[in-house]
């Protein structure tokens, strides 16, 4: 068996599962928060805090100043939170209802060629280039002795948890950068630790999105520290 051949069963296989798992529902819309989301969402919370505790005056910040800045930042997390929670789900709602209704089309198809470049456009297209036509066929045909699809696209536990996470990540990335306020008596030091924290935190979610998206993860750290200066301080400028 040559490369070519593996990579054509390696192909059918991926296909018949992908079917399948539309077909019966199973298979979530994505990985539960994958690492891209993971890294989207932690930048977004510390942006959110950011321009909060950005806001505080070093000279004239009194406790009573810290203490409603951090039930502001913690109350507009915590309602982000859910809202990007919510946003997840309708995604994901979103994503399986337009592969459903490919798969559907493609088993109600007249035409077998129509069938096959919408099972073709269905797939990732590093595998569907490799299939020939007769292998999408045999793909075809194994999709309509498949059972009946569901009429909608259902949402499952990984959807549920996925969004679930999407909540805690907002909500608890707002913790590290409020901790100096909650324990420093001192509005200036504890400002200054506070954008330390963040700063790092920062640089960690760039070291992160380089190392996933295959560039210099020192590089990227660096410009994220830098992108997220930029996107708080125009946020505090606009008055967000």
């Amino acid at each position: 068996m040559n490369l070519n051949d593996a990579n054509r069963i390696r192909a059918k296989a991926f296909a018949d599962v992908h079917g399948r798992h539309l077909v019966t529902g199973t298979q979530s819309s994505k990985r539960v928060l994958d690492p891209i989301d993971r890294v989207s969402e932690v930048l977004f919370g510390l942006i959110m805090v950011l321009t909060f505790t950005g806001s505080l005056s070093i000279a004239e910040a009194g406790r009573e100043d810290v203490r409603a800045m951090l039930i502001g930042a913690l109350g507009c997390n915590i309602a982000w939170g859910i809202i990007d929670a919510l946003l997840f789900l309708m995604g994901g709602l979103a994503e399986k209802g337009r592969r459903l209704s490919a798969l559907q089309a493609a088993r109600k198809a007249a035409d077998p060629h129509d069938a096959q470049r919408l099972i073709a456009g269905a797939l990732p297209p590093v595998i569907a280039s490799i299939l020939e036509s007769a292998e999408l066929e045999t793909i075809r045909q194994r999709l309509l002795r498949l059972p009946e699809p569901a009429a909608r696209a259902p949402l499952t536990r990984d959807d549920w948890l996925g969004a679930i996470a999407v909540f805690v990540l907002v909500f608890f990335c707002t913790l590290p950068v409020g901790l100096p306020f909650m324990f420093m008596s001192e509005v200036g030091p504890a400002m200054r630790a506070s954008n330390g924290i963040a700063v790092a935190m920062l640089f960690v979610t760039g070291w992160v999105f380089g190392n996933i998206t295959g560039r210099p993860p020192w590089l990227v750290g660096i410009g994220m520290v830098v992108v997220g200066a930029f996107l708080v301080g125009m946020t505090i400028a606009l008055g967000g």
